[in-house]
C-alpha cells in the first residue's frame, strides 16, 4: 500500500518533468524544407529563357551585316538562282552578282525589326503544360514551341516587310538586272524565282536558329544562366540528364 502511494505521489513529478522536456523540444528550430519549384516558377524560368534568346541573339539580326557576315544564319542563294549567279560571274560580272547576294541579306535584316512583338506574345502564352514538357525535352524544344507557335504569324508580318524591303535594297531592280541579263544567253532555261518568298523563309529560319542558339547555351553552360530563376529551374533539367 505505501509502495502504490509513493508511486501516485512521484508520477506528477514526472509529468511536469516530461511536460517541460516538451517544452523545450518546441523551442528548437527545425530547419525549413525549401520548396518544390512549382509549375508558375517552371513557366516563368523557360520565358525569361525565351526572352533572352530574343534579346541577346534575334536583336544581332536587325544589324547592318547582322545576316550577310553571320555564317549561321547567311542567305544564300537558291538552286534556281545559283545557275544566274555563276554564269554571271563566268562573263566578268561578279561585282553584279555579289550585290545581289547581299541585298538579300539587307532585306531580311530590315524585316527581323517587325518579329519582337510577334515573340513576345507566344511567349506570354506559354501555358504550364506547355512549359514542363519543353523543359524536359532536347535542347531546342523551346525554340521549337516558339516556331510552331509564330511561323505563321511571322510569315503574314515578314512577307511583306521583305517586299518592302527589297525595294529598299534595290534588290528588286538589282536582281532584274541579273535575271535579264541571264534570261537574255541563248539556251539557257529562263528562270523567275519569286524572291519575296524565299527571303522570307529563310529570314524565319535564320530568326529561329539564333533562338536556339541561346537555348543551347543556357541548357549547358552554367555560367549563361544569369539569374537564380534561371539557375533554379535548369538545375531540374540538370537532374535529369
Amino acid at each position: 500500500m505505501k509502495k502504490i502511494i509513493m508511486l501516485l505521489l512521484f508520477v506528477p513529478i514526472i509529468a511536469t518533468a516530461q511536460l517541460g522536456q516538451l517544452k523545450n523540444i518546441s523551442k528548437i528550430k527545425v530547419p525549413k524544407i525549401p520548396k518544390l519549384t512549382t509549375v508558375p516558377d517552371i513557366s516563368a524560368g523557360l520565358k525569361e529563357a525565351l526572352n533572352n534568346g530574343i534579346t541577346k541573339q534575334v536583336s544581332k539580326l536587325t544589324a547592318e551585316d547582322g545576316f550577310y557576315k553571320n555564317d549561321l544564319v547567311k542567305i544564300l542563294l537558291p538552286s534556281e538562282l545559283q545557275k544566274v549567279d555563276r554564269t554571271l560571274r563566268s562573263l566578268g560580272m561578279s561585282s553584279l552578282a555579289d550585290e545581289g547576294l547581299k541585298v538579300l541579306n539587307r532585306a531580311a535584316e530590315d524585316a527581323v525589326k517587325e518579329a519582337t512583338p510577334i515573340f513576345v506574345d507566344a511567349v506570354k502564352n506559354m501555358t504550364f503544360a506547355d512549359a514542363k514538357t519543353i523543359l524536359m525535352g532536347n535542347e531546342n524544344s523551346a525554340t521549337s514551341y516558339l516556331e510552331s507557335a509564330t511561323s505563321t504569324a511571322l510569315y503574314d508580318k515578314f512577307s511583306p516587310v521583305i517586299a518592302t524591303s527589297l525595294e529598299k535594297v534595290n534588290a528588286d531592280k538589282i536582281w532584274g538586272q541579273m535575271i535579264n541579263k541571264y534570261n537574255s544567253i541563248p539556251l539557257v532555261k529562263k528562270v523567275s524565282p519569286d524572291l519575296k518568298d524565299y527571303v522570307t523563309k529563310e529570314t524565319m529560319k535564320g530568326v529561329f536558329k539564333m533562338v536556339a542558339v541561346e537555348e543551347k547555351e543556357i541548357r549547358v553552360n552554367l555560367k549563361a544562366r544569369t539569374s537564380p530563376l534561371l539557375q533554379n529551374i535548369f538545375a531540374m533539367q540538370d537532374k535529369k540528364l
